[in-house]
């Protein structure tokens, strides 16, 4: 087996970038895109990149041709093609990036050979969270208004500025001006998707997609970075990495066949030994009681696991109907789950801004219905995707026992890096969602490198070759030490948040622990996290590309990164015992 496949489960490289410096600029130039870019050497943008979606919001990947790079002591000048193939049209954009002490510059045209379908094309730029969450911001607008604002603190729902031309902020000894051209942008609060930026990207969501740029139809954009001296540097945020809370239990989530499975080989639940089973009960596929069943089977075959129920109803009528129906159909299998999560099917699917949203009982009636139909077990609701769709369709949590939500790395990018990255947005998720429902019960669910459902498109990325793929149903890392690496670090960056319990992967399947034969890297690590269950947790911090957490008496380490750190080679962990006496 290659060193690869052992650290990433692909013998795909991971993309190599070019760094470069001029004046106080210094960025990483990265599959034609410009990453952490750094003024007088503090990241000022995290990304500007010129991107294609697909209808389904996948990333399309360019053929990059031409690059040509010309460079002196003042100054910078990079060119290269980017090719984008949707369906048999093509977008064949010329891009250029100008650097100089003042200015940073990247611009493209493009031109649709063919009907070119897409749900976006342009630039996105990407503003760090680090430094920049809560401070102040000036936005221009195209009418030439100016709107003196502050950076969201706690995560925005919806877009918190629209019609973009200009946002200015501090950024060390700096003020800088990001300006746009060529088309309408708005922002959106990146960092509910797990990514650890503020997102501005054009064409307003407001707007029809996919839609097609005709053939033979031009675009020109441009985003230009330029700065000023500051004579304040704004304080940062004190993070003393100590917390009051107990590490949660763990869940593995199985489906019906799973189910059926584990009641043959119920040794397999001793590969990571988790204190629970989440069993996902999907009444889209039909025969309910059947599903049930296979739980029940499951159960009887492990009859000291705790299990759990995420019930996903149809609710095309009156939900206590379905509900009732459902309890009954439940009691006569003999499954008895702990609790029982309610989601509509049909809040699976996000509803972005200036949608519709889809017909469905008001989640008050159906948590009220649910309390009639499961009396005697703890009642939970949320989403079984991700925290967008909470926080924009928000609990009725006074009426529920316990809120969940998932987690995904991939939602937007899905290199090596980035991934690692959006452990930075897990404290500002755990966060908001504390300040919508409080000190309810908090638990995550599925929270995969992989994604088990895609709210976003019709479906989940195919990846037959094993590549690093946006929104991808099976993430090669998973199998590598990085997956075990990246629920180390998750771990750590989720513990401040007093969860009850968390689920890091499924017990089979591309998210699972088990292999065809033997079983994932990932599962000693879990195995290790699943002991931690109930412990006091002393400290824990995600910093410098290091996760550490103290928790009982273990230390958890993992280098979330490729380069060897802190005597931990590449993607290395440990789950060691502290020694006898230590303290915080």
């Amino acid at each position: 087996m290659s060193d690869a496949v052992t650290l990433f489960g692909t013998d795909q490289p991971p993309v190599e970038g070019q760094c470069f410096a001029v004046g106080p600029w210094s960025f990483t130039l990265e599959n034609g895109a410009l990453r952490h870019i750094a003024l007088h050497g503090q990241e000022a943008i995290r990304n500007i990149a010129f991107l294609v979606r697909d209808r389904d919001w996948g990333t399309l990947t360019p053929t990059l041709d031409n690059m040509q790079v010309a460079q002196t002591d003042t100054s910078l000048g990079i060119t290269y093609d980017a090719v984008f193939q949707s369906a048999d049209a093509k977008l064949a954009v010329r891009v250029s990036i100008d650097v100089g002490p003042d200015s940073l510059v990247m611009s493209a045209t493009g031109d649709a050979l063919g009907p070119f379908e897409t749900n976006r094309a342009g630039f996105t730029v990407l503003h760090p969270i680090k430094d920049v969450a809560g401070r102040p911001v000036r936005v221009k607008h195209s009418d030439g208004s100016i709107e003196d604002s502050v950076f969201p603190d706690l995560i925005e729902p919806w877009q918190p500025f629209k019609d973009i031309t200009a946002l200015t902020n501090q950024v060390g000894k700096a003020e800088l001006c990001c300006a746009f051209h060529g088309d309408t942008f708005e922002m959106e609060d990146q960092r509910q998707w797990g990514d650890a930026s503020y997102k501005t990207y054009n064409r307003p969501l407001a707007l029809p997609w996919p839609y097609t740029i005709a053939d033979g139809e031009r675009l020109s954009q441009s985003v230009e970075l330029s700065w000023t001296p500051c004579s304040t540097t704004p304080p940062s945020r004190v993070e003393t990495g100590v917390v009051d809370a107990t590490f949660p239990e763990m869940a593995l989530v199985i489906d019906a066949q799973d189910a059926l499975r584990l009641a043959r080989h119920p040794g397999d639940i001793a590969v990571v030994n988790p204190q629970r089973l989440l069993c996902h009960l999907d009444a889209e596929l039909g025969d309910t009681p059947a599903q049930f069943e296979a739980f029940a089977a499951a159960q009887r075959a492990c009859p000291d696991q705790v299990f759990d129920l995420e019930l996903i109803c149809l609710f095309a009528d009156d939900p206590a109907t379905e509900l009732s129906s459902m309890a009954a159909q439940m009691r006569d299998a003999g499954f008895a789950p702990d609790s029982v999560l309610v989601c509509p099917s049909v809040d699976r699917q996000s509803t972005p801004p200036g949608s519709d949203w889809p017909d469905c009982p008001s989640l008050a009636d159906i948590h009220t219905a649910a309390s009639f139909a499961f009396p005697d077990v703890k009642r939970g609701g949320g989403m079984v995707s991700f925290f967008p769709e909470l926080n924009r369709k928000r609990p009725p949590h006074e009426k529920l026992d316990f809120v969940s939500h998932g987690l995904c790395p991939i939602v937007h990018a899905a290199d090596d890096v980035s991934v690692m990255e959006t452990l930075e947005a897990i404290a500002h998720i755990t966060r908001s969602a504390r300040a919508i429902f409080g000190d309810k019960e908090y638990r995550i669910g599925p929270s995969t490198i992989a994604m088990r459902q895609n709210p976003y498109g019709s479906r989940t990325i195919p990846n037959p070759d094993n590549q690093r793929i946006c929104m991808a149903h099976d993430d090669p890392r998973h199998r590598g030490t990085f997956g075990a690496a990246y629920v180390i670090g998750l771990a750590c960056a989720l513990a401040p948040a007093g969860l009850s319990v968390w689920t890091p992967a499924a017990l089979y399947g591309p998210r699972g622990v088990i292999a065809d034969d033997g079983h994932w890297p990932i599962s000693t690590a879990l195995k290790g996290l699943a002991e931690c269950a109930g412990q006091k947790i002393h400290s824990t911090q995600v910093a410098d590309g290091i996760a550490e957490a103290f928790v009982g008496n273990v230390r958890l380490n993992a280098n979330l990164t490729s380069k060897a750190q802190q005597s931990l080679g590449p993607y290395a962990w440990s789950i060691v015992a502290a020694n006898a006496g230590e303290t915080t």
